[in-house]
């Protein structure tokens, strides 16, 4: 990490787990925790967890997450949640483009893009996933793909909307798989995805954004991955499920 260039985040990607009364004992759990963290502390959660999550977190530094937004304002799109009814409900992130949407949900890079914009332009700060396949990698892919996904997301997100944005490199072969890219891996991912930042918006700008690790980043291993320079933190997916656990990481990057 570079501190003194760019925020280290610790973000929770909770995906479908958790009831509202769960959401709000965990959160209670967490707070003394993490009270101390000198990076930032977001929580994403189901859309359903929100307002207890919210509640839950008031008057502390932990900052609530959705896990998706859709890039319309209304309209006929069963099952969506627009920027609108997120900004009401108190959600200051948003994840968009995780590898289980793109992988389960049809989401392709376009509509990611759309959904980065809809974000941005609402006042959120977008936590955006990128990340290749185990086979992409073993083709020799990974740098190609990084930089294409990066800059796809990106089209259109001038220089002052990209103060609100966060990249997550997610390997998908080490996403809930207990598999983790080596501290190598994951700090050369990340410096694919700054160098896509670079070539669209200027090396002094990518310098500046926050790149996360995702993919199995544990309390094991958090120290030796935001250890590594390109490593601003990390996208949390089991471990932001175990108060210990996650505030055990959010120490890791608060060093």
């Amino acid at each position: 990490m570079k501190k003194e260039l760019r925020k280290a985040v610790i973000a929770g990607n909770w995906k479908m787990n958790k009831t509202p009364s769960e959401a709000k004992a965990l959160i209670e759990e967490m707070k003394p925790l993490v009270a101390d963290a000198k990076c930032d502390v977001v929580l994403c959660v189901p859309f359903i967890d929100i307002p207890a999550a919210v509640e839950a977190a008031k008057g502390s530094n932990i900052k609530i997450g959705a896990e998706n937004i859709h890039f319309k304002a209304s309209g006929a799109y069963t099952g969506e949640v627009s920027a609108d009814m997120l900004k009401e409900a108190g959600v200051e992130y948003v994840v968009i483009g995780h590898s289980e949407r793109r992988t389960y949900f049809g989401e392709t890079d376009q509509t990611v893009n759309l959904r980065t914009l809809a974000a941005l332009n609402a006042g959120f700060k977008a936590i955006v996933c990128v990340g290749e396949t185990l086979e992409q990698r073993e083709l020799g892919y990974t740098e190609t793909l990084l930089k294409y996904q990066t800059k796809m997301a990106l089209t259109n997100v001038t220089a002052e909307q990209l103060k609100n944005v966060i990249i997550a490199y997610e390997p998908v072969w080490a996403i809930g798989t207990g598999v983790t890219a080596t501290a190598d891996q994951a700090d050369e991912g990340n410096g694919f995805v700054r160098a896509a930042i670079a070539e669209s918006y200027g090396a002094d700008v990518a310098e500046t954004v926050t790149v996360q690790y995702g993919g199995s980043m544990n309390a094991k291993n958090a120290d030796e991955l935001v250890s590594k320079v390109n490593v601003d933190g990390g996208l949390i997916g089991g471990a932001s499920l175990k108060a210990e656990d996650f505030s055990i990481i959010v120490k890791a990057a608060s060093k």
